[in-house]
């Protein structure tokens, strides 16, 4: 089960508001949708909870490019919306490069065997364009340990949150009882 929700930073404090995930499809979509909650550029955080196995934090502010925290990657990379936070920036990978390496493999049909020779190699070709190479995502938490750091909530902290994480950090920033409310 997933949560989902925005916390928009105003004069007068937080404002939550719960959000649904359906239409979005990349991480530009995300922001997109993070901008559209701010009506000065203010900051806006996006969280995303998978109960009991991964959060992520989106921090978007203005148009700066969004920072990404995910507490375990590896967990973030089997499900939808951790596949979204989890950008080749973020992996450390050239933009692309999985593209470009399936596209060459493909031109020189390297697939071990000498022309005229049977592929005797089993078939795991399943099509996984689209599915994240979990072995290529690093284990434990990845990206920005600092997004929340300016705003009451260390680094050291944030990676030692697992339960009820997106409440404690609320909690820090002082929006418990916003976030309380949509979720």
């Amino acid at each position: 089960m997933y949560f989902a929700a925005l916390l928009a930073r105003t004069e007068d404090g937080w404002e939550a508001s719960d959000t649904e995930l359906d239409d979005v499809e990349t991480l530009s979509d995300l922001t997109d949708l993070a901008r559209e909650a701010s009506a000065d550029e203010d900051t806006v955080l996006v969280f995303i909870e998978q109960e009991d196995a991964w959060f992520g934090v989106i921090r978007v502010d203005g148009e700066d490019d969004p920072r990404i925290f995910v507490s375990d990657a590896t967990a973030a990379a089997r499900s939808s919306y951790g596949e979204i936070l989890l950008t080749d920036e973020l992996l450390g990978r050239e933009p692309g490069a999985d593209d470009t390496i399936a596209a060459l493999e493909e031109l020189v049909s390297l697939d071990g065997t000498e022309d005229g020779e049977p592929d005797t190699t089993p078939d795991n070709d399943t099509d996984d364009d689209d599915v994240l190479d979990t072995d290529a995502v690093p284990a434990g938490p990845l990206g920005d340990t600092a997004i929340l750091a300016d705003l009451g909530l260390p680094e050291a902290e944030l990676l030692m949150l697992r339960t009820d994480a997106l409440a404690e950090i609320a909690d820090a920033l002082g929006a418990a009882e916003v976030l309380e409310t949509v979720r």
